[in-house]
């Protein structure tokens, strides 16, 4: 590992760094066990908070773990998409609510990513996926639904659709492009969307799975796309306006 950071500011950060790092290059395998507090300390010439607090960011992006005991220490945990899921979320919808990524430019990424998915979902869902695409449908047609649980049903259908394609490296890209950028949209069209259009592009997402047309699956995401658009410049036309 890298030592002796040379700048004051944010030790921790740059000790953080210096060991995930050293985790990618392999220098760092699964399961090895990181120095002690006390040497890495002195490997980094600081004091020992300096070096706890880069041990908690290194944890909380789950690429160490802390053991008590005698045997007891950190070390490199062994990363799964499962425990990356959360923090691609993370990253993306700070990302979105800091307006470092435009409406546009987020609603042509998350569907041009879900349109990949879906030559793949219609081959490779199973009967699950499908059930709980239907069952979000119902529930997404059900009168006293608020706009906080149609968004929060929206979000895991289009989920069930994106893991319907079996494969864990779309999974993971489209964690942020859905969890993150869906509600966003959602929350714009809130007052102007139609949620029977909605719901009819989603029947018709569902119905073209279960039938392997991934065509069809296309041309609504597609058409989905297009409608969310356009419902957002119109909504911010509207706020445009004067009063």
């Amino acid at each position: 590992m890298k030592t002796a950071p040379r700048k004051t500011a944010d030790l921790s950060a740059q000790i953080a760094q210096a060991i995930r790092d050293a985790i990618v290059s392999g220098e760092l395998i699964v399961d090895a066990r990181l120095p002690s507090e006390a040497e890495l300390s002195d490997q980094f010439q600081v004091s020992r908070p300096t070096v706890r607090e880069a041990l908690k960011r290194l944890a909380a992006q789950s690429l160490i773990r802390t053991q008590r005991g005698a045997s007891g220490g950190a070390f490199v945990n062994r990363l799964s998409f499962e425990d990356a899921y959360s923090q691609q979320v993370t990253t993306s919808t700070l990302l979105l609510s800091m307006n470092a990524v435009s409406f546009d430019t987020a609603c042509e990424a998350r569907y041009a990513l879900e349109r990949a998915c879906a030559p793949l979902s219609a081959q490779r869902r199973t009967a699950d996926h499908l059930a709980t695409m239907r069952a979000e449908i119902f529930r997404q047609s059900q009168p006293g639904l608020t706009d906080e649980a149609f968004c929060a049903s929206d979000v895991t259908l289009h989920r069930a659709l994106v893991d319907g394609a079996g494969n864990p490296v779309l999974s993971y890209q489209l964690a942020g492009a859905v969890e993150a950028m869906q509600p966003l949209m959602n929350m714009i069209t809130f007052t102007a969307r139609s949620r029977e259009e909605i719901i009819r592009l989603h029947v018709k997402i569902v119905d073209a799975l279960e039938t392997k047309d991934a065509d069809t699956v296309d041309s609504a995401l597609i058409d989905l796309e297009r409608y969310t658009r356009r419902l957002a410049h119109d909504v911010a036309k509207s706020k445009r306006k004067p009063t």
